[in-house]
């Protein structure tokens, strides 16, 4: 058995250079709120009809629901804290009194509250007027008052998010950020509406021409006037090439302004997300001061834009949203207005007999349903709605009206409640709370999400039924699914981990519409890497919204889905979970398995994860060269756990990547032994030594080669590489199985 390893061994065996992939993610700690052992902790505002805060309420004239089921109110307390006025000229100032600061608990985790708020003044992308509105608003709203327990930050959101101040409660320090974000110019994302508007009107006119001319040249032709016939025949024709390339010119504005508008408020969401996120570990009142001038939000963006309400909601952060266009003098709902008149023009204008090639018959249907969102100020209202904050808009006094964020910030209810649902099942739980006297208006959180903690990355939208699904006891796998975890120790990518789960495509349901004459998939899959502790320290995950050509359903149905992420994590031991749900059927599949990531230490001799080789083919000429599995102009694609049937295959196809020490000592041997091991059980079925090629220009040394395992009975075995130089000696191992 030996003999014939080694001989047959290194039948098909490469060594070549390898690049490597940077993806970078920042760690930070998840607030963990656990359903079964914590309480939902809730921040009310209480106003009367005159706005005023209300401040003398007791716990039972609270009434709490959720999902219309009563709960019973565990822990009340009204917080209040008191501005601090501007201190008096040095020769008029007193002896101050004593501060006594607040001692708030935050009744879900039983830890003191810091006795601060935190606030984020955030700018969006704004026209200069916008800006200067903005900028006096939020000078006014910080005021000349010191803050000593406001801290604030200020950020703008361009094409990146970028941080202006961090939180302080240096009031100079604020006020100077906020001069610096409203005197700094945003990226241009004008609408180009109107433009395509006029567009509209110029094919509509040239439709106009071409069927005039061609009802003259037909009254031409029967008169037999043929000189007449042959000009308005030859100013069809003219007119007929000008309607093409026009139509062609609007299709350009279209596509434009839909794209255009997905990165408007990708860019936004993203920089909201980032902002609530970052509160995450923060007790007390926290909230975001948002001045834009719309937030329009096309399809593409509602999940992005939901997972901000989401996550502000799962972290108790309020979102207070300006409209800094000020005092409208157009009516925001004008643009949509006249962008559904134009569109009900063209349904008019549209010649039957000429279709519009490469555009669904449903096209305008899809975007009339659209524009109804081209309100900019319904992003805004939303946002603030949903998360108990307020919206300010339709004023020119912006200032005055700030006044009450600040009290609300400063006058407020905690009190919390133990769910009588206790199913973490990642459903979103509807809250609400009345008083039960009195004619009050009460601002606080319309609901969560029941999942359990997802590590530092921010829960997105899409997530929820995985998460939930996942937190199901012992779940039964609906199709079948792989997963694994692989480590390459590279020196620029030392913390690098890729996780991939494969599943076949034809386990997710495929949505036909036979009238458009597509289909439509939804399925997501997550991972969540989970370190010794059980803590989530790394949440990956992509939802699979695919859409297509019906004739193409069948040959997409036979393929396979491949998930791809990496993570960064220092050395340890960590556990994977990944699951793949598919949402119309709601059946999923989960699998688990443990990585062990090394110590990257650069002078020291490391070894990459065994991989063993499902298939490998010809890397396209687009595909990103910087991938771990792409050596040369070949992309491997690795085995996830699949046995090797000896019916089909007659070798099995392993690669792994070897890292020599840094700056190596003069005389050493870069790799003094390399042998290769095949064990099953107990039992040595093969054992012998190796060769390598020579290492790149970053001392690595890729290498691939195939096992044969027409001589291995079927089992379970493993192969194990040890790699050793004149200080160091490194193992690591693969188990694989073989079938008949």
């Amino acid at each position: 058995m030996k003999r014939s390893l080694t001989v047959l061994l290194l039948i098909v065996s490469l060594t070549l250079s390898l690049p490597f992939q940077i993806a970078a993610q920042d760690p930070a700690q998840d607030q963990k709120i656990s359903l079964k052992t914590a309480e939902v902790i809730l921040d009310v505002v209480v106003k009367d009809k005159k706005g005023r805060v209300v401040k003398d309420l007791t716990a039972a004239d609270f009434e709490v629901n959720e999902d219309g089921q009563r709960q019973q109110i565990e822990s009340f307390r009204l917080v209040k804290r008191e501005k601090t006025t501007a201190e008096a000229p040095a020769a008029e100032k007193k002896e101050p009194a004593p501060a006594v600061a607040p001692k708030a608990t935050n009744l879900a985790v039983g830890e003191p509250e810091i006795g601060v708020s935190a606030i984020a003044i955030v700018f969006d992308r704004l026209s200069q007027d916008g800006r200067t509105r903005a900028r006096d608003a939020a000078r006014s709203y910080v005021g000349e008052n010191t803050r000593p327990d406001d801290y604030m930050g200020v950020f703008t959101i361009d094409l990146a998010l970028k941080v202006i101040q961090n939180y302080t409660t240096d009031n100079r320090l604020i006020r100077e950020a906020i001069d610096r974000a409203g005197a700094s110019s945003s990226a241009s994302f004008s609408s180009g509406a109107e433009q395509a508007r006029s567009q509209n009107q110029r094919v509509s006119d040239l439709q106009q021409q071409v069927s005039s001319a061609s009802s003259a040249a037909a009254a031409a032709g029967a008169s037999g006037n043929a000189a007449a016939a042959g000009a308005a025949g030859s100013a069809s024709g003219s007119a007929s090439v000008d309607l093409r390339f026009a139509e062609m010119t609007r299709r350009t504005l279209e596509t434009f302004e839909v794209l255009e508008r997905d990165a408007q408020g990708y860019a936004t969401s993203n920089g909201l997300l980032a902002v609530v996120n970052s509160m995450r570990n923060l007790p007390g009142r926290k909230a975001v001061v948002f001045f834009s001038e719309g937030l329009s939000i096309p399809p593409n963006v509602v999940a992005h834009f939901r997972s901000v309400i989401n996550q502000a909601n799962r972290l108790n952060v309020s979102i207070y949203t300006i409209d800094s266009a000020g005092l409208r003098a157009i009516n925001p709902n004008d643009e949509t207005r006249a962008e559904i008149n134009a569109l009900g023009r063209r349904r008019v204008d549209h010649d039957p007999s000429r279709p519009e090639t490469g555009r669904p018959m449903t096209a305008m249907l899809e975007r009339n349903e659209d524009l109804l969102k081209l309100n900019p100020q319904t992003g805004l209202i939303q946002l603030a709605a949903e998360t108990g904050g307020a919206f300010i808009g339709d004023t020119s006094n912006i200032a005055g009206k700030l006044a009450q964020v600040d009290e609300d910030l400063h006058s407020y209810y905690l009190l919390t409640y133990s769910p009588t649902n206790q199913n973490v099942d990642g459903k979103f739980r509807q809250v609400s709370v009345k008083l039960k006297k009195g004619d009050y208006d009460v601002q606080t959180r319309k609901g969560y999400f029941a999942v359990n903690a997802t590590g530092y990355v921010p829960m997105l939208y899409y997530e929820s039924a995985a998460l939930g699904a996942l937190n199901t006891p012992n779940l039964t796998n609906a199709f079948p699914m792989r997963m694994m975890g692989f480590n390459f120790p590279d020196a620029a990518h030392k913390l690098r981990t890729v996780v991939e789960v494969a599943a076949p495509m034809n386990a997710f349901t495929f949505a036909e519409n036979r009238e458009k004459k597509t289909f439509a998939t939804d399925f997501t899959v997550l991972a969540l890497i989970k370190d010794q502790s059980k803590q989530v320290v790394a949440k990956l995950s992509r939802q699979y919204a695919l859409t297509g050509p019906l004739d193409k359903v069948s040959a997409t149905r036979a393929g396979q889905m491949l998930f791809y992420r990496e993570a960064e994590l220092p050395p340890g031991r960590y556990d994977i979970e990944a699951i793949a749900h598919d949402a119309p059927s709601g059946k999923a599949s989960v699998q688990r398995s443990t990585i062990e990531i090394p110590d990257p230490d650069e002078t020291k001799l490391r070894l990459s994860t065994i991989s063993l080789i499902q298939r490998a083919e010809q890397a396209p000429a687009s595909q990103n060269k910087d991938s771990f599995f792409q050596i040369g102009d070949v992309m491997i694609y690795p085995n996830l756990g699949e046995a090797f049937k000896k019916s089909t295959t007659k070798q099995m196809g392993f690669y792994f990547v070897v890292y020599l020490p840094k700056d190596l000592a003069k005389g050493s041997k870069p790799i003094s032994e390399f042998t290769l091991q095949v064990t099953q059980g107990k039992t040595m079925v093969a054992d012998f030594p190796l060769k390598l090629g020579a290492p790149d220009a970053q001392g690595r040394i890729a290498y691939a080669s195939a096992l044969p395992i027409d001589g291995l009975n079927p089992g379970t075995y493993v192969l194990k590489i040890t790699v050793k130089d004149d200080q160091t000696s490194v193992t690591r191992s693969q188990t694989f199985t073989v079938e008949p």
